[in-house]
């Protein structure tokens, strides 16, 4: 019978460096009086793909309400969107932070090219390996500030890291409270040992779908870290579920017809929020019919509609847990990564698979390179 005392141990012995680094004394590889002066600037352009910026993402959309600078996030090939961002951005004084940790992906090369003609020595953050790959050596040649990404610790997984805590500290936040209960949540055996019965309950040969129905706008771009966390870390072996995200309540009037009455292939993860704002709706210019409407306020409306499909969802016997979001703060985001951290090594435990590797995303990665090379030679052959 796998215990939490297990999964915990498994991650010590294997992953020790990653085990370190979610807790408050883990030693950075950067100096923060290094990185301080970069605080100044107040546009900041982050650029990387997967789980080089993912995280930094899922931060800055939780905590917006508390950060007064401008991120921008570039992490897919998007010609219009890098336009539109050099347009409407005073970028000559931006800070610009590139990140990947072998420092050879492609999309990342790619996109930091379209910005070259703003980059100086003295707004230009490089975190990737120290070897010699691409990043360093341009880092290097160029003299910008250059922040070691531990090779021990993989990308989706770097949340604790350097990947993840430079943009958070650049973004004004407190970095150690991100850490502020990770040794009460390891602490708390009950609770991981709970966590891990009821994922043993779930019949995983019939449920192939994970749906991650949220009514929190602050958590869509965490809900797709998870989406890359759990899909790369247990997507093995003809193994593991398809990670969906669903906007509610949005989503009630286009996809709950086939959530409640299509394949019982579907797992849920309800997510809601305990929020204090009270903005009390007014329905005085419509009839009667408004009536129940009028002075409730947009909580008490979403809270409703969750209520009400929680309930559908329990008469269809469909599996479901709610994850309720208390406070937004940075210690409640660092225990929500450390919660999907822990589900997913724990995931991979009982499919008996690694989830600290992704062979065949390495496979693509290959092939697009080799087919780039193909279209050079094709080309000179013209």
């Amino acid at each position: 019978m796998l215990s939490a005392n297990e999964i915990e141990k498994e991650i010590k012995k294997n992953r020790k460096e990653l085990y370190n680094s979610f807790f408050k004394n883990y030693k950075y590889s950067y100096s923060l009086k290094k990185i301080k002066k970069y605080k100044k600037f107040q546009t900041i352009v982050v650029i990387g793909m997967g789980g080089s910026i993912l995280a930094a993402k899922a931060i800055y959309s939780f905590l917006e309400h508390k950060i007064k600078k401008k991120f921008i996030f570039i992490d897919n090939l998007d010609e219009n969107y890098i336009n539109k961002t050099k347009k409407n951005n005073k970028l000559s004084r931006a800070l610009f932070l590139i990140i990947s940790k072998s420092g050879n992906t492609n999309e990342t090369i790619i996109n930091s090219s379209y910005f070259k003609n703003y980059f100086k020595s003295s707004n230009v953050i490089v975190i990737s390996e120290k070897k010699n790959n691409i990043l360093f050596n341009f880092a290097k040649k160029n003299g910008f500030e250059f922040i070691k990404h531990e090779p021990f610790i993989g990308g989706r997984y770097s949340i604790f890291s350097e990947v993840g805590m430079i943009p958070a500290y650049l973004m004004g936040l407190k970095i150690e409270n991100f850490k502020k209960n990770s040794i009460n949540f390891f602490n708390n055996k009950k609770l991981l040992s709970n966590s891990l019965q009821n994922l043993k309950k779930i019949n995983f040969k019939k449920f192939k779908i994970l749906i991650f129905f949220n009514y929190v706008p602050e958590l869509n771009d965490f809900l797709f870290w998870c989406q890359q966390l759990m899909a790369e870390s247990l997507g093995k072996n003809q193994k593991g579920f398809m990670p969906v995200i669903s906007s509610a309540p949005k989503d009630h009037h286009s996809l709950l017809q086939l959530y409640l009455d299509g394949p019982k292939d579907k797992i849920f993860y309800i997510f809601s929020a305990k929020q204090s704002k009270k903005t009390k709706l007014n329905f005085n210019i419509f009839d009667e019919r408004t009536d129940y409407l009028n002075k409730k306020n947009y909580n008490d409306i979403k809270r409703s509609q969750k209520d009400a499909f929680i309930e559908v969802l329990k008469r269809n016997k469909t599996p479901f847990r709610e994850i309720v979001v208390k406070k937004f703060d940075e210690d409640n985001l660092g225990k929500l990564f450390l919660s999907f951290i822990f589900e997913t090594i724990s995931l991979g435990k009982i499919f008996n698979l690694d989830p600290f590797d992704q062979p065949a995303v390495e496979e693509v990665k290959s092939l697009t390179k080799r087919f780039l090379k193909l279209r050079k030679l094709s080309k000179k052959n013209l």
